[in-house]
């Protein structure tokens, strides 16, 4: 059968849609019996932006033919999708028998730091050209990129999007000096097609590729990309099922994926955003830290700050000492590595990277900002000789640029890239 989502609280089911009818099905998606002039505007530019996304599309590699319908790979929902339907995501449909995947353009486009995606243990101090399309296999409320994410779903969902080739991603990124291309601001499995076809130049020119994904995933997908990248980042957003399917997902896939990723020896790390009323209790932080020190203590855990957005506007915005609680709670749980995230020279020593031999500081940040570097070439602490778990600059504290004060802390925000 077609892949729905029949489970959604609060969310109308989700159905695979015909391309060819996008727009007329668009104006029909909220009732009403005189649209204001704006919600008109709304609708008549997302109708637009849908034709735009599918003249962007090519035949993918993440599917298989069953009887006369399509089986996507991309994600875990593993959408059968029927002639002229499109998947959950609304951007991968079938056409003609084959399945036709986002290609060839850009709907965001940055120069930012590798803290900022966040991996803490990917080349400290280094910049990444981080590219984003449209589209997303979850709708959480409180998205900070919906205006892509959530393309085709939402219809205020509307953002430009601009043609690119992989060599010019990978130009800027050599001009920018970057060390690192990213796919990231929508979900990049479903557009995880795209995503190689850049990741393939970019190795080329000796530049490390990464993921910032919701977890999601399939084995198939992982296998695709794995001769690709270095690094994944997963979104492990709560440890209740329930509350998972709200957003769009299930627990169990996320949970898989994370272990999958750990067979498969891609460096990993986890973020978990905390939510006051949500996910923040003590009891459900204490399950998702047990959770990833039962697949390894070595996996870095970022809890971070949630701030009003989207449609989530109800809960406070996460104070400095919930976040501070959150990381001792994956401390004592017995996680090496535990840092909380964005809120700058807030939560005390869970910014820093500390050894896991002798416990001397390794790395002292402010934010995005490295202020100090004492891991080894060869990934060793300076001080005891301990591995330090990740993938460090092969030159050491040479490698990483380090700063402080002000004016450093704002060089290390991010660029807007221009193409040429």
């Amino acid at each position: 059968m077609a892949c729905r989502q029949t489970n959604l609280i609060g969310h109308p089911d989700e159905q695979t849609m015909n391309p060819a009818a996008t727009a007329s099905s668009l104006r029909s998606d909220i009732a009403t019996a005189s649209p204001t002039p704006g919600e008109a505007k709304s609708r008549v530019a997302n109708a637009s932006l849908a034709g735009a996304l599918d003249r962007h599309t090519t035949v993918g590699s993440l599917w298989k033919t069953e009887g006369a319908r399509v089986r996507c790979l991309a994600c875990g929902h593993r959408c059968l999708i029927g002639e002229g339907r499109r998947g959950v995501c609304k951007v991968r449909f079938n056409q003609g028998g084959r399945l036709r995947v986002p290609f060839g353009y850009v709907a965001a486009l940055q120069c930012d730091p590798v803290e900022k995606k966040p991996f803490f243990h990917l080349h400290p101090g280094s910049d990444a050209v981080t590219f984003g399309m449209m589209g997303c296999d979850f709708h959480c409320p409180y998205c900070q990129s919906w205006v892509t994410s959530q393309a085709l779903r939402d219809e205020t969902s509307v953002a430009p999007i601009q043609g690119v080739s992989p060599e010019q991603l990978v130009g800027a990124a050599r001009e920018l000096d970057a060390r690192l291309v990213v796919s990231s601001y929508n979900e990049p499995l479903i557009t995880a097609e795209w995503a190689v076809a850049v990741f393939e130049k970019a190795r080329e020119a000796g530049l490390l590729c990464a993921f910032v994904s919701n977890g999601n995933a399939t084995a198939e997908a992982l296998d695709f990309l794995r001769p690709w990248i270095v690094a994944y980042k997963v979104d492990l957003k709560s440890f209740d099922d329930k509350r998972y399917r709200r957003l769009g997902g299930t627990l169990a896939h996320v949970t898989g994926t994370i272990g999958l990723l750990h067979e498969r020896g891609l460096w990993l790390e986890v973020v978990t955003l905390v939510v006051p009323g949500f996910n923040d209790s003590d009891k459900e932080l204490r399950a998702l830290a047990r959770f990833l020190a039962s697949v390894s203590r070595d996996i870095p855990w970022h809890v971070t700050a949630f701030h009003k957005d989207y449609r989530m506007t109800d809960p406070p915005n996460t104070q400095a000492r919930q976040l501070i609680r959150a990381a001792e709670i994956g401390a004592e749980e017995g996680l090496r590595f535990v840092y909380a995230g964005n809120l700058p020279g807030r939560v005390g020593r869970w910014e820093n990277t500390y050894c896991p031999g002798c416990g001397g500081m390794l790395i002292e940040r402010y934010g995005y900002l490295v202020r100090d570097y004492r891991i080894r070439p060869d990934g060793k602490c300076s001080a005891c000789q301990a591995l330090v778990p990740g993938i460090w600059p092969p030159g050491g504290a040479r490698g990483v640029r380090i700063g402080d004060g002000t004016a450093a802390y704002y060089r290390r925000l991010p660029r807007v890239v221009r193409l040429n």
